[in-house]
């Protein structure tokens, strides 16, 4: 690697969050998990998605809810099954390469199984494997990609690990800050409050602290709207995904051949590279849902509604807004909840559609299965500056389908992260649009208009590309 590109990699790491300079490769990922079974189902999707990441690191940690010694319900499940889901992998791992070569083997993947700290809530006191391995990741300069951290249980763990940097190497906690990236689902224990904040938050490290999984936990069938929940409900899962897929989807925990829960999605699905550039900054908005910068580099759930705060502390289960609104039942108040788990529920369709995809790669051949569309577009590029009353042409007619499948198109202006507020620019159902940046459009204003493609296969399979649009003076 030249001086010149080491010195445009610093600066890209230097700026809080992932740039379009790695739009185009994968995106490294460690995964810490505290077994539940929704971690469980969350692992089988994850699995078949492994072809999207550089996996680093997968790892057995605890949470509030599940530990080594806990009864009952909060039981934990043996280290093990990490194991057991690695090798139904490999069951299926020849026919996956089938339709990626870029599926990592089971042998690869065994080796980035380590075991973190479990013996108790939120117990960040010994040296584990886990914690030291993500400490080998963080601090190895062969790879100045950013690494994205995903805690689908508690984060002690993970404050293990940054506990052992800080007395380890404090020269280099600023080094190893600059390539982390956070995706908690919660807050599953106290050490992020108690050791993670006070210490590291300082270094503006981007981080997620989600409560929109919900609508892919537990209160599913409570939340989700009607046009979404039969892609859960036991006819489609069971058709889909659990009968007839190989190995690996034959354990998929279910309620009665329903979506269960797969809480713990969202954190991976943030990070698939589908198009919509969402580790570019959380506040973008994608599969794994949209936040807003609360403090520092944190970002969380936009509020539900001017009645809510967001917490000063801990971040979970007893303070949630997810839970606060989870048993509403007059039809402003579902309509608010609607709302504010639209973020996520608006992609899950096309997020189901993929699952069964990759279901199907467990037992297909290539010829009869779906791909996804390559989305590619023609003098139009990703970031665009123009002048209020500008009109632009968007062109993704070069997109192609690797079966040979017909694509529909639609351009769209996805609102929300903009921060044009004004009037929508008009959907377009073709491959090539012609759009006018509204005249009340103010210098610094973006846009964002999404390209979306399907293709006509089965399941129809959907990629994105987001074109920002920065009005000038």
């Amino acid at each position: 690697m030249t001086n010149s590109l080491d010195k445009i990699l610093i600066t890209i790491l230097t700026l809080g969050f992932l740039t379009t300079a790695y739009a185009n490769t994968k995106p490294r990922v460690i995964v810490t998990t505290d077994g539940e079974a929704d971690d469980r189902a969350s692992m089988v999707r994850f699995l078949l998605s492994a072809n999207e990441f550089d996996v680093e690191g997968i790892i057995n940690s605890s949470s509030q809810f599940h530990w080594v010694g806990g009864e009952g319900w909060n039981a934990f499940h043996e280290v093990s099954w990490i194991r057991d889901y690695i090798d139904l992998y490999a069951k299926v791992y020849e026919n996956l390469l089938l339709h990626d070569p870029d599926y990592p083997s089971p042998e690869f993947l065994l080796s980035k199984w380590k075991v973190g700290n479990i013996n108790g809530i939120g117990e960040d006191d010994i040296r584990t494997e886990g914690a030291e391995w993500i400490v080998k990741v963080l601090l190895d300069k062969s790879d100045p990609r950013p690494v994205w951290i995903q805690a689908w249980g508690g984060c002690n763990t993970i404050s293990r690990a940054l506990k052992i940097l800080q007395e380890d190497h404090p020269d280099r906690m600023e080094e190893a800050a600059k390539k982390m990236r956070l995706f908690l689902i919660w807050e599953q224990d106290e050490t992020y409050q108690e050791y993670i904040r006070p210490n590291w938050e300082k270094f503006n490290i981007p981080t997620i602290i989600s409560d929109q999984f919900d609508c892919m936990a537990y209160i599913w069938p409570k939340v989700l709207p009607e046009t979404v929940k039969p892609f859960f409900e036991a006819d489609w899962m069971t058709n889909n995904i659990i009968n007839g897929h190989g190995a690996l989807c034959e354990v998929y925990e279910n309620n009665n051949g329903a979506f269960n829960a797969e809480g713990d999605t969202p954190s991976f699905l943030h990070s698939i590279p589908n198009g919509l550039r969402s580790m570019e900054s959380p506040g973008f908005g994608g599969w794994g849902g949209r936040y807003v910068k609360i403090r520092n580099n944190v970002w969380m759930d936009p509020l539900p509604d001017t009645t809510f705060e967001y917490p000063a502390r801990q971040w979970g289960f007893s303070n949630s807004w997810s839970k606060k609104m989870e048993h509403d039942t007059e039809p402003e108040k579902i309509a608010r909840r609607t709302h504010y788990f639209k973020p996520i529920w608006r992609w899950l369709i096309d997020v189901q559609h993929d699952f069964a995809a990759r279901a199907d790669w467990c037992t297909k051949d290539y010829a009869s299965a779906n791909h996804h569309p390559e989305i590619r577009l023609k003098n139009t590029p990703l970031n665009i500056t123009a002048k209020a009353g500008t009109k632009l042409k968007l062109d993704a007619s070069p997109t192609i389908d690797p079966d040979k499948d017909s694509l529909n198109f639609k351009w769209w202006h996805y609102k929300e992260p903009g921060t044009y507020k004004g009037e929508i620019i008009e959907d377009s159902p073709t491959a090539k649009t012609k759009i006018t940046i509204p005249k009340n459009a103010q210098p610094g204003d973006t846009i964002h208009m999404i390209c979306e493609v399907s293709d006509t296969g089965l399941p129809s399979l959907t990629r994105y590309q987001r074109v920002i649009i920065t009005v000038t003076d």
